[in-house]
């Protein structure tokens, strides 16, 4: 057997493409009435009441001092994640799932032409996180909320990753849902497409045949001390400075 063979993780067992087919038929059934629930609980989603929000909540952004109502830059609706950040701290100790999640997000046509602004409010200050962003090569809106915290995320706790969601009726602003933890998977593509592969996500928590890899969910996202999605971005030749004096 060769250093490769041994090497190689557990597998399923291999049958016939009729016993394949079956099981995959049964499967199919679960994963129907996943999907139906999951457009039941949007369905309630879209049917839960809402809370006045101040629309002038300063924010600081690109041009210096907005509001929250200036962040949804004309649309009707807002989506926003509140990214962690560590302050004074060089971009390798920059929270790893923040990088993770928002490294998903990209393409935005789509959802503006549904009337929706999607935007990060980082939680901590403009100058040093907007060296991040430009370091990651992301080009959605970017806004520091870090002196609003404690009216934007009134009885929520400030430190974490949040999705919120906002509607604005003229120059009126309400929150109408908010999610955090494992919620902000909506905002990523990766975990859900290796759902679908026989290893999964390869984490420790998964419910997986023995013998399956697995690793820790930090060792997932980080690679040699840094979030993963930061070397690429070196090996573009970017510049991980962001005023914090290290690299």
């Amino acid at each position: 057997m060769t250093d490769f063979m041994r090497d190689e993780p557990s597998a399923p067992a291999v049958v016939d493409r009729g016993t394949f087919q079956a099981e995959l038929d049964a499967l199919r059934v679960r994963e129907k009435a996943h999907t139906r629930e999951g457009d039941a609980i949007a369905a309630a989603r879209r049917r839960l009441p809402m809370v006045a929000i101040d629309s002038s909540i300063p924010l600081i952004g690109s041009s210096g001092a907005v509001t929250l109502l200036d962040s949804f830059e004309g649309r009707r609706m807002l989506i926003v994640y509140y990214f962690m950040w560590s302050t004074g701290k060089p971009a390798p100790e920059q929270c790893e799932g923040c990088t993770w999640v928002t490294s998903q997000v990209r393409e935005l046509s789509y959802i503006h032409s549904r009337d929706v602004t999607f935007a990060v409010f980082c939680q901590g200050p403009y100058d040093e996180s907007a060296r991040y962003r430009d370091f990651m090569g992301w080009e959605m809106p970017w806004y520091s909320a870090q002196d609003s915290l404690k009216t934007l995320l009134v009885g929520r706790r400030a430190g974490m990753m949040h999705i919120v969601c906002y509607l604005r009726q003229g120059s009126s602003v309400f929150e109408t849902y908010w999610t955090t933890i494992r919620g902000v998977e909506a905002m990523d593509n990766s975990y859900r497409l290796l759902d679908l592969t026989v290893y999964g996500r390869q984490e420790t928590w998964e419910n997986s045949p023995t013998g399956w890899p697995k690793q820790g969910i930090v060792d997932t996202l980080r690679a040699d001390g840094r979030p993963r999605a930061q070397w690429s971005r070196l090996k573009a030749g970017y510049s991980d400075e962001l005023g914090t004096g290290g690299h």
